[in-house]
């Protein structure tokens, strides 16, 4: 039986299909991320207090750990961040009275959202997540150690005082910082954000990250991130 108007119609649009499924597997390959020497991941606060039964968990925090230990091995270089508070720390609703977590108040350099007690130094809560397996980490920096600052990111405190990261990243001839960790919405955020604004190409690896999430602020962190010029995938696109 010879072709319809319709069988050839259907062809047509099937070859195109066939095409266009072509052609986005081969964008796909070509934006695979092939990492050396000039990059650096950066393995943000998984620590105890920030996993699930911690006293600030973010949720499905524990999930990030799988996808940090595969990532890990990929890069020639990991830092890793820690925080590292003191008791008392200013960024505890704790320290303030009638003041609840995750509330704010005024502190010298901004408004600061206040937290449940957390990372207390030296304290379980603080350490590194024992299911973490990266040996080959060069440099934990810690951060939010003094008490009436607070640092979410890896290179300035919350006040802009600079914790030396960029000169050290600098120093060694790093061009691009790739973040994970937790959380998202607050210290990858920032960390990401100061990665650019320090003169490095900035990448959040998003399924290696979760976030809080508290008032809308993970959609107001990933369009500040990408108003910054962060660039946001997933670890499938580094080879």
């Amino acid at each position: 039986m010879p072709d319809t108007g319709v069988d050839i119609t259907r062809r047509a649009a099937l070859g195109v299909l066939s095409i266009t499924i072509a052609a986005a597997a081969a964008h796909g390959e070509e934006t695979k991320m092939h990492v050396g020497d000039n990059d650096v991941l950066i393995v943000v606060d998984v620590q105890n207090d920030f996993l699930p039964g911690g006293s600030l968990a973010v949720p499905h925090g524990d999930e990030v750990i799988a996808p940090i230990n595969t990532l890990a091995k990929k890069f020639a270089h990991v830092i890793m961040t820690q925080d590292w508070h003191t008791p008392s720390h200013a960024s505890f609703a704790s320290s303030h009275s009638g003041k609840k977590p995750f509330e704010t108040t005024a502190l010298r350099y901004g408004t600061q959202v206040l937290w449940p007690d957390h990372c207390v130094q030296g304290s379980h809560g603080a350490a590194l997540a024992d299911a973490l397996d990266i040996p080959k980490a060069e440099l934990i920096i810690r951060k939010g150690y003094r008490v009436d600052t607070d640092s979410y990111s890896a290179f300035n405190e919350a006040d802009r005082r600079p914790t030396g990261l960029a000169g050290y990243l600098k120093e060694r001839g790093f061009k691009r910082v790739f973040c994970a960790g937790l959380a998202t919405d607050f210290c990858v955020a920032w960390t990401a954000q100061d990665a650019r604004r320090a003169g490095f190409d900035a990448i959040v690896i998003e399924d290696a990250s979760r976030g809080i999430d508290t008032q809308g602020s993970l959609a107001a962190a990933w369009e500040a991130m990408g108003k910054a010029g962060v660039q946001r995938i997933t670890s499938a696109a580094i080879a």
